[in-house]
This record gives C-alpha cells, sequence and structure tokens, in this order.
C-alpha cells in the first residue's frame, strides 16, 4: 500500500462520504463583493485549491449577520439572495469531486470595521484584544437573534448543496467569546464556569441541528485551548466537546489560540514544526467518539498520514500549504513530492495582506494564488528570447513563470549561488526551508528548461552583442554603508558578510540598524556564541512589528538573550573598542566593542537601464531593483513581467 495509505482512506460523517481525510481549512480570502455576494474572482480562488484532490474542502468565514463580518467583503450567508452565489461555489467543488462544508461565523467584538462605526457586540463590554475598541454588551434579545440567525444560515447553506456546515467557536469570534473567561463576564444564564459559558454555543447547535434535520454533518472548529494567560485550557475543553457531541455536532475541527495569543500561535510562523500542535486534537478525541480534525502548520502529507496512523486525529487540514502550492498532495501521491514548494509561514500575503492592509488575499512565493483570473495557463503566442538578470525571489519567479509560457530562459546571476538576499535569510534560526524552497524553485524552472548560469555578471557589451528580446531585471540592491566616522575600521563588517560567514561572529557586537535584516543579523549571532549584541535604531521605535507573528518570535528571542535595542539614536563615530551614539542630544559610549555589523538598508541596484533603453530592448525592473521589500513583492513582480511578454 501507499505510504500514505492512512490519509487516503475514506471516511462517511453521517451522510457525507469522503474520498480521503486531507481537509482544505477556512481561510479568509476576502474575494467577495461588498454585499458580501460570491465573485468570479472567489470561484476561481476556490476550484483551483479543490483541484489538489482534498476530500473536504471548507468554505471561509462566511457571515450570518451583516453586523458579524469583520470587513464588508466577507462572504456573507445572512440573506436568501446570497443563496444563487454561494450553489455556484458548491458546483464549482462537486465538479472537481470534492465535498464542500461552509463555515458560519460571526466576529462579534473582533472587527476593526464595526467596533469603528459603535456596531460591534460582544458578550460582555470587554474591549477587544486586537483592536481596543469597545463592543456593546448583548441583550438576552440579540442572544435569541443571533442564534436564530446561525439556524436560518444553516438552511440556506443546505439549500444551496453544501455537504456540511462548521460553526466557527475559535480564535477569538463571537462563540469563541463565549466560551473565554476573557469576553465573558456575564452573571446570567450565559455566564459561569466553562460549561455554563458553553450554553450559547449548544444553543446554536440546537437550531442549527434543528433547522438542516438530523442526516446532516455539523462540524465545530474549536480552539481546545486558549493559549494566552488566564484562558481556559486543553482540559477545560475536554468538557466541553461531550457536550457538543450530544448536541448534534458530528465533527470537532481542532485549532487553538485567540486574538491576542502570544507569538500568533493561530497563524503559527515557521518557529513552529510541522503538526506541532496536533496534540490537541489527540487531547479531544481522548473524549469524544466522533472525527476530529487536527491542525497546526502542515505542509507534508507524509507527516499527516503518520499523524492520522497514530490515532491522533481522524483527519489533517493543510491551510496555508493549499496556498504555497495546491499540488501537494498529486505530488506526493505520484511519487514526486521534490517538486513540492512547501509553505514558508511567512504571513505575509494570507494573514498579514488582511490584517495590515486590509486587502484580499495572496501568497508571498505563488504569485498565482488570489490572481487565478489573470493567471495565464496557455503558452504565450510568441516564444521570446528572455533573459532575467538576478537570481533572487523575484528574477528565479520571473525565469519560471517565463519558461512555464514556453519562452526561452537564461537567467544570469553574478553571484556563484542563486537565491540572492533569501541565501542569507536562510542563515537565520529557524529559517533554512527559505534555502529549500529556493532550491525547489530554481530546480522546476530547470526542468522547464530555464538555463541558469552563475557567476555571471552580464554587462553592457553582453547586452548589446546579443539583443535579447526582452530583459528581466532583478539585480536586487546593494548594502548602503552610511557616512559615520570610523566606518572604515576592521571590525567594521554588513551583515551580509557575517550572514554569509565570510567573516567570524565577534563577541560584543554592535548593529547598526534594527530592521528585520538587523535583528534576524542578531538572531544569528547570538546562535553563533556571540556574548552580548546591541541594536541602534534611528526610529524612534522598532521598525519590526510585534505583531507580525516572526517578529513577536524575534522580540522575544533576543529579549530572552540579554540583547539590547536602542531606538531614536544616531551613531556618531565608531573607535577601536567602542561606539559613541546620540540619544536625545546626549552622548553615550557603548563598549567594549569588537564588531560592529552594518545593516541600515539596501539601496535598488539597476544599473543596465540606461542600455536597455539606448538598445530599444523591452525590459522590465522588478523586485528590490526597484525599492527593496519583502518577497512577496519581489515574486509578484517577477510573475507579472513573466505574464506580460
Amino acid at each position: 500500500m501507499s505510504s500514505l495509505e492512512h490519509l487516503l482512506e475514506a471516511i462517511k460523517i453521517r451522510s457525507m462520504v469522503l474520498d480521503n481525510r486531507v481537509v482544505i481549512p477556512p481561510m479568509g480570502t476576502f474575494l467577495s463583493n461588498e454585499e458580501g455576494m460570491v465573485t468570479e474572482a472567489g470561484l476561481a480562488y476556490i476550484s483551483r485549491r479543490v483541484k489538489s484532490g482534498a476530500g473536504l474542502f471548507i468554505q471561509e468565514i462566511t457571515a450570518v449577520h451583516p453586523q458579524g463580518r469583520t470587513l464588508p467583503s466577507q462572504l456573507g450567508i445572512f440573506k436568501d439572495e446570497h443563496i444563487q452565489g454561494l450553489k455556484r461555489i458548491v458546483d464549482v467543488v462537486h465538479r472537481q469531486g470534492a465535498k464542500i462544508a461552509v463555515q458560519l461565523h460571526h466576529a462579534g467584538r473582533e472587527s476593526m470595521y464595526h467596533l469603528r462605526r459603535g456596531e460591534a457586540i460582544a458578550p460582555s463590554a470587554v474591549p477587544s484584544l486586537v483592536y481596543g475598541g469597545m463592543p456593546k454588551e448583548m441583550t438576552l434579545d440579540d442572544i435569541h437573534e443571533i442564534i436564530k440567525c446561525f439556524g436560518q444560515a444553516a438552511a440556506r447553506a443546505r439549500e444551496a448543496g453544501y455537504d456540511a456546515v462548521e460553526l466557527h467557536a475559535a480564535h477569538g469570534f463571537l462563540l469563541h467569546q463565549f466560551l473565554s473567561a476573557h469576553a465573558n463576564r456575564r452573571t446570567d444564564e450565559y455566564g459561569g464556569d466553562i460549561l455554563q459559558r458553553a450554553r450559547f454555543l449548544i444553543e446554536v447547535l440546537r437550531e442549527v441541528r434543528r433547522q438542516v434535520g438530523d442526516d446532516y454533518p455539523i462540524s465545530i472548529r474549536i480552539s481546545v485551548d486558549e493559549e494566552i494567560k488566564g484562558g481556559y485550557t486543553a482540559e477545560d475543553m475536554q468538557k466541553v466537546a461531550p457536550e457538543l457531541v450530544k448536541n448534534g455536532c458530528d465533527i470537532i475541527h481542532c485549532s487553538f489560540g485567540t486574538h491576542g495569543s502570544p507569538a500568533g500561535i493561530i497563524q503559527a510562523p515557521i518557529e513552529y514544526q510541522p503538526g506541532f500542535n496536533v496534540k490537541l486534537a489527540r487531547k479531544i478525541k481522548e473524549v469524544v467518539s466522533v472525527p476530529v480534525i487536527g491542525v497546526g502548520r502542515f505542509n507534508d502529507p507524509f507527516i499527516a498520514n503518520d499523524c492520522i496512523a497514530r490515532g491522533d486525529a481522524d483527519l489533517i487540514a493543510f491551510g496555508r500549504q493549499h496556498l504555497a502550492d495546491p499540488d501537494f498532495l498529486k505530488n506526493a501521491v505520484n511519487g514526486n513530492f521534490e517538486d513540492t514548494i512547501k509553505c514558508l509561514a511567512c504571513n505575509q500575503g494570507c494573514i498579514e495582506r488582511a490584517m495590515f492592509e486590509q486587502k484580499s488575499i495572496r501568497c508571498a512565493i505563488n504569485p498565482e494564488t488570489g490572481q487565478e483570473l489573470i493567471y495565464p495557463t496557455e503558452p504565450a503566442a510568441v516564444r521570446r528570447n528572455v533573459w532575467v538578470v538576478g537570481g533572487g525571489p523575484a528574477g528565479l519567479t520571473a525565469a519560471y513563470e517565463a519558461a512555464r509560457l514556453g519562452h526561452k530562459v537564461t537567467l544570469f546571476e553574478k553571484e556563484t549561488e542563486i537565491g540572492g538576499q533569501v541565501r542569507y535569510a536562510a542563515q537565520v534560526p529557524f529559517k533554512d526551508a527559505y534555502g529549500e524552497w529556493i532550491r525547489r524553485l530554481a530546480s522546476k524552472a530547470v526542468k522547464l528548461g530555464a538555463d541558469i548560469k552563475t557567476g555571471t555578471k552580464v554587462t553592457d557589451g553582453m547586452i548589446i552583442e546579443n539583443k535579447p528580446d526582452v530583459v528581466i531585471l532583478a539585480t536586487g540592491g546593494e548594502e548602503i554603508i552610511p557616512p559615520i566616522d570610523g566606518i572604515d575600521l576592521p571590525q567594521v563588517v554588513t551583515a551580509l558578510q557575517v550572514l554569509g560567514g565570510e567573516v567570524a561572529v565577534g563577541k560584543n557586537i554592535v548593529i547598526i540598524g534594527a530592521g528585520l535584516i538587523g535583528m534576524e543579523t542578531a538572531d544569528y549571532v547570538v546562535a553563533n556564541g556571540c556574548q552580548s549584541v546591541t541594536l541602534v535604531e534611528q526610529k524612534p521605535k522598532s521598525p519590526v512589528t510585534k505583531a507580525s507573528s516572526h517578529g513577536y518570535m524575534l522580540h522575544k528571542r533576543l529579549r530572552n538573550a540579554g540583547s539590547q535595542q536602542i531606538f531614536g539614536a544616531e551613531v556618531v563615530r565608531i573607535d577601536k573598542d567602542s561606539v559613541t551614539i546620540r540619544v536625545q542630544d546626549a552622548e553615550q559610549t557603548l563598549e567594549p566593542v569588537d564588531q560592529v555589523i552594518i545593516a541600515v538598508g539596501m539601496n535598488p541596484a539597476a544599473d543596465l537601464v540606461r542600455t536597455l533603453k539606448e538598445q530599444g530592448i523591452r525590459h522590465y525592473v522588478v523586485g528590490d531593483a526597484v525599492k527593496p521589500r519583502r518577497i512577496i513583492e519581489a515574486t509578484e513582480e517577477g510573475a507579472r513581467a513573466a505574464w506580460e511578454i
């Protein structure tokens, strides 16, 4: 039998038969319109996801009430007018041979949109853990209305053809707020101990069961452990789970955490290992007989198969992996899993884009995600000779996409290794997966016919002599060396020299610049034996926000290592054994210092543009060659350049 025999085994849940145990969990896309209606972009996104071969697709958070949305562009199921569009989603999924559930959702107090409008409601008048705004405490009439809305939404789901519904009682949203002592301070029948706080969820469940009938599967997504100080624990939830089953729950979807949980554990960053929290599903399996879904940064079906074989869970949810590469399951089944691009848990396109930018879904390493309508699938009408200059994320993505579309592609990288800045980032603790991503992306480009030439610097003369049809400049950036007195001293080095292993790590280090490069370099030197590290930053506060999962973990590790961060500081001079800085017009000396690392940022490098213009050669400038930014901007620009050729 296949080494995936447990993951690929069918399972029956009431009237629903799943071909395998792979679940696409609900992930907010915000691809609907302002009325919460289904759009062509949303349908295209869903169609691409279910081509993975997963047995069950759980549709993203779908609002049961207009004032329960996180954003107006959240899908809705709160009026009959939504049904026709939802039927289109069901048809798309069923045509692919998968089953589909819809996740019924109410944001409660965790909606910035409704908090700002004074419309957010919650069990008690307790401020949002994320946004700080104060919701209105729900009256008994409010509670009864929302219970009714969940039931009506479930009835619409069944009418639209969904195979099941899921109640979202996790991650700090309304149903979870009633479960949580942090949000629920009520003294009536809906407050009290954990079982009393579960009353609202159970009444919602009963109403949903009444509306959909006895043969229809109902899943509940719970946070098994709140993962927050003073929150409920897995042992508490072991008391609640049997009551959910007794009242009609057929599947328990075992997530974890809440809004406000430290380290962004809900959207676990790369510091967490795949499958790290499936133990919580095992705890629920100990007390219920219905199937449970395990979650926790899964990006490898073989690890998932082992979890099912051990009895940790009955099904496994692969969330962000379905964004990074929805073909991962097919690759594993067909014996070519090495072609899979594994999710990096960077959260740039799936979490931070929605949270910080209020924009629809993307993936930092898969530019197709969220752009399925414009993603070209047919070969280019004219095959062109394409040069890609630079082998970082933008260049490699451009080379892969251009080769996929049938162009003759040559990629030139001046260094002896590909990867650009990512090959340095891959040396940082926990980020070796970034190097694996670069290697796999390059391998896929070569398999499609791209020719990668390392150790080759493209000159003006090469362009003039060869006259390629199209040039994509992905030449990245160059480290900024600030004009500081003493900058030429031998102990002064750059971040890339340190991360690249060109120079040894010192003992007492000052890093000039506390942005992401500076902080990750600090993380690296701490892991490689430095005695002390101080980061000096001109900005008044850290450029690396703790609101991002990886940023939180970086700050925590450096704090635990005893590092010092000084903000609002200007470096006055560097001496042999010390660094003098100025903070609020007062000078202070940092000593002893035996190594100074420059990490103040990059300037774009696009020196070939003038020649390309003079020669009339069609060209695109992408990634850091435009402006140093994140991976997501680099890959999207590289891909779009290839698509436009």
